[in-house]
């Protein structure tokens, strides 16, 4: 049996970021987290390229735009939907993870998931950068590992 370890490694690859600019006290340390991963494993800060949208409801349109382009090694998607007093926090989470799994599916590029979905504001910071770690550093260390399995695989 052979075992495969992904070799994780950001250089020479070019990445685009998808951001939410909706909730940005938490989407920005989110991309904070993720150039810092990116960085940090190699990645040239000229090969990182940030899309802000207008909320996390845009980002697999953006995402879906960017895969087409075939100008990226990897689409990592960051946002933040906290749940209020309606029924809008369902309808937008349901959305935005349905947009970005079909996309990621569909897709022979590594497309990831950093949609933080929280009851509150303080849930939401705890994940970008508090006690429960930065879920876009987290992000970001998957799309490199996705990248290394892909390239695999193929």
């Amino acid at each position: 049996m052979k075992i495969y370890h992904p070799e994780i490694s950001a250089k020479g690859k070019k990445f685009a970021i998808v951001q939410s600019r909706f909730n940005s006290l938490v989407t920005d340390k989110l991309l904070d987290g993720a150039r810092e991963c990116l960085l940090k494993h190699g990645a040239a800060d000229d090969d990182i390229e940030v899309f802000k949208v207008p909320g996390s409801f845009e980002i697999p349109q953006v995402a879906q735009i960017l895969v087409k382009s075939k100008r990226y090694d990897a689409i990592i998607c960051l946002g933040a939907v906290i749940r209020g007093e309606t029924p809008h926090f369902d309808y937008i989470a349901g959305e935005v993870t349905r947009g970005i799994g079909a996309l990621s599916r569909a897709s022979e590029i590594p497309v990831v998931f950093g949609i933080i979905t929280a009851d509150d504001l303080n849930q939401a910071l705890e994940r970008a950068g508090g006690k429960q770690g930065n879920k876009g550093y987290e992000a970001a260390y998957t799309a490199l590992e996705m990248l290394s399995i892909i390239e695999k695989a193929k």
